[in-house]
C-alpha cells in the first residue's frame, strides 16, 4: 500500500467500554485506519514540501502544527487566547474574529480532570470532550465543572492549576506509567479548591470515562523521530495513542508534521 500527499494529522473514533480507539492517518483527502495496520511495516518518507493547513500556500517553515506564518498570525484558531483562555480579549472588542468567538468561546465548556501520565486539569468545549481526551491520552476523565464561557473555563483553570499539573507528560503517557489515582475521591477533593464564583458550576456526575489505546507493546525508552531530521522513518507500528505513532524504535508525532507532503509505505506483517 502506497499514499502521496499532505498529511493532516490523525482522527479517531471511540466506541467505549474495552474497545480500543479506532485511529486513521489523514493523508491527502485519505484516511488511512491504522488499528488494521498494526504489527505491519509502515515508513513515511517526507517528499520536501510543506504547505499550509488552512491557505495551502507552500511555506519553509510551519508554525503551531500545520501554518504558515501569516495565517498563524491571522486566523482566530492562533491567538495566543487559545492556549491561555483565561486572557480571552473578545469582551475587548479584539478577538481576531468575533464569529469564531461566539462559536467556539461563548459557548459551555467544561474543566475536567483527567489521567494520562498523572491526575491534570483541563478544559474543554462541551461535546467536545472525548476528543479532547483521547488527543491527550487520557485513559480516564470526568468534568468536575460546566461553564457558560471558555474564558471561564480558563480562569478556573488557571486557579487550580496552583494544585493540580495542567501538563502531560508525554512520555510517561506513552509508556502507560500512569498512576492509579481515585477521579471521584480527587474531585472531591479539589472542589474544595473551588473560588466561591465557581462553586455554583460544579458538575456532579459520577461517571468517569475510561479509554482504551490500540497498543501492542510498550517501549522501554521513548526515542521522538521527526521529519525534520530524517528524510525517512518508521519501522513496525506497535500502537497509537493521543496524537503519536508507535514504532519498534521510537515514537512520531503526527500533529506536529501537519502540512508535510510525504509518502507512507506499508507493509503487511508476514
Amino acid at each position: 500500500m502506497e499514499l502521496r500527499g499532505i498529511l493532516q494529522g490523525l482522527t479517531h473514533e471511540y466506541h467505549g467500554g474495552d474497545k480500543p480507539v479506532d485511529y486513521y492517518l489523514n493523508i491527502g483527502g485519505y484516511r488511512l485506519p491504522l488499528n488494521e495496520w498494526l504489527g505491519s511495516e509502515l515508513t513515511i518518507s517526507f517528499l520536501g514540501e510543506k504547505n499550509c493547513i488552512a491557505c495551502g500556500r507552500k511555506t519553509n517553515k510551519t508554525f503551531n502544527s500545520g501554518y504558515c506564518y501569516p495565517c498563524f498570525t491571522k486566523l482566530p484558531e492562533n491567538d495566543l487566547c487559545i492556549v491561555k483562555p483565561h486572557e480571552c480579549h473578545f469582551d475587548l472588542g479584539t478577538c481576531r474574529d468575533e464569529s469564531f468567538g461566539e462559536k467556539y468561546c461563548m459557548i459551555p465548556h467544561f474543566v475536567y480532570l483527567a489521567v494520562s501520565s498523572d491526575i491534570k486539569v483541563g478544559l474543554t468545549r462541551k461535546h467536545n470532550e472525548l476528543r479532547r481526551w483521547v488527543d491527550q491520552g487520557a485513559i480516564r476523565a470526568i468534568p468536575i465543572a460546566e461553564v457558560p464561557t471558555r474564558r471561564m473555563a480558563g480562569e478556573l483553570e488557571f486557579h487550580l492549576s496552583q494544585f493540580l499539573p495542567d501538563k502531560t507528560n508525554w512520555r510517561k503517557m506513552l509508556k502507560g506509567d500512569v498512576k492509579e489515582i481515585d477521579l471521584l475521591a480527587m474531585r472531591d477533593e479539589v472542589y474544595g479548591h473551588f473560588p466561591e464564583q465557581f462553586k455554583a458550576f460544579q458538575y456532579r456526575e459520577d461517571e468517569w470515562v475510561d479509554i482504551a489505546y490500540p497498543i501492542l507493546e510498550s517501549l522501554d525508552k521513548i526515542n521522538s523521530k521527526t521529519l525534520d531530521k530524517e528524510e525517512q522513518l518508521g519501522g513496525r507500528l506497535i500502537g497509537v495513542k493521543a496524537q503519536y505513532l508507535i514504532f519498534d524504535n521510537g515514537v512520531f508525532q503526527a500533529r506536529k508534521h501537519a502540512g508535510y507532503q510525504v509518502e507512507i509505505k506499508a507493509k503487511p506483517s508476514a
